[in-house]
């Protein structure tokens, strides 16, 4: 994050600089649907190879809203990705899915109206990559430096941004190295611990938390027998019936902050916001106060 902030920072110097019509934006998802709210707050069991919501709700939809409300405000928007085709061969077909638009690099967004995709770097392979990255400096200013060594230190692969529900399995999967660093879908998160090996240390609390938050996930202990929508499920396979447990217990919840906030003095930077923590106690407090039907959907 420290070095995303340094690059959008340059950017945003640069555009001033020269006057371009040039914004920088982050985007985000609504202060109630961040991860810690909807894990902690709202009782999303944290995610894994077969539910997970987070890709949708903390990444698909924060920048399809923000493309959609300019494609209101201007009548179209260009996206540009940085996805190739010497990625694997799940990116293969999702990009060779869509065709150009015929005398054009642009391609219909499958989902967003008024959107379209370009690719720049959709025939490059990594090795093009790295050497373009060494060879040239950045518009705004400086070098990639501290980008080829983020890499060189995590042995990282790459995370692009995910605009639909069928590019998502990039993320949570082997092939994703620098994703978030609180997914309990991948076994290891590499990245992470390439970085604790090439001496950053700190970052041994964030991967001591993720395990324990992995490890706690399928503990009875810790799951309601009821869903959200206060409904007790039953999947059947074939003559075995398992019962489906629920989210988070308020217990298991309040256990999880009170990690958090020790990870987060350990680390030394802030991993939940203020805002995050006074939302989910009101969340705990009209969540004692009603029937369990009448708290939310199931998950």
């Amino acid at each position: 994050m420290a070095h995303l902030a340094k690059v959008q920072s340059a950017i945003a110097s640069m555009a001033e600089s020269l006057r371009l019509p040039v914004t920088v934006v982050t985007t985000r998802p609504a202060p109630d649907k961040t991860f810690w709210t909807l894990l902690i707050g709202k009782r999303y069991p944290s995610p894994n190879q077969t539910m997970r919501w987070c890709t949708d709700r903390l990444k698909i939809k924060p920048t399809s809203r923000y493309i959609l409300d300019n494609v209101s405000a201007h009548g179209a928007a260009i996206v540009a990705l940085g996805v190739r085709l010497d990625e694997s061969e799940r990116r293969r077909n999702s990009i060779n899915k869509f065709q150009n638009l015929a005398g054009s690099n642009l391609t219909p967004h499958s989902e967003l109206p008024g959107t379209f995709i370009y690719r720049p770097i959709v025939h490059l392979t990594m090795d093009d990559v790295w050497d373009v990255l060494g060879r040239c400096q950045p518009p705004w200013g400086g070098t990639h430096r501290d980008l080829i060594q983020l890499y060189r230190d995590a042995e990282g692969g790459e995370c692009p941004v995910v605009l639909s529900k069928e590019e998502a399995p990039g993320c949570g999967t082997s092939n994703s190295r620098f994703g978030c660093w609180t997914c309990t879908v991948v076994e290891k998160d590499k990245s992470l611990q390439g970085l604790v090996d090439s001496g950053n240390h700190h970052f041994s609390a964030l991967i001591d938390f993720r395990l324990w938050l992995k490890s706690i996930r399928n503990d009875p202990r810790y799951r309601s027998v009821e869903r959200r929508n206060g409904e007790i499920t039953f999947n059947s396979r074939g003559e075995q019936i398992k019962h489906v447990p629920g989210p988070f217990t308020i217990q298991a919840r309040k256990m999880i902050l009170d990690k958090l906030l020790v990870t987060q003095a350990e680390y030394g930077d802030p991993l939940i916001s203020h805002d995050e923590i006074q939302r989910i106690h009101a969340i705990w407090a009209e969540e004692i106060s009603k029937p369990a039907k009448q708290q939310g959907e199931a998950v």
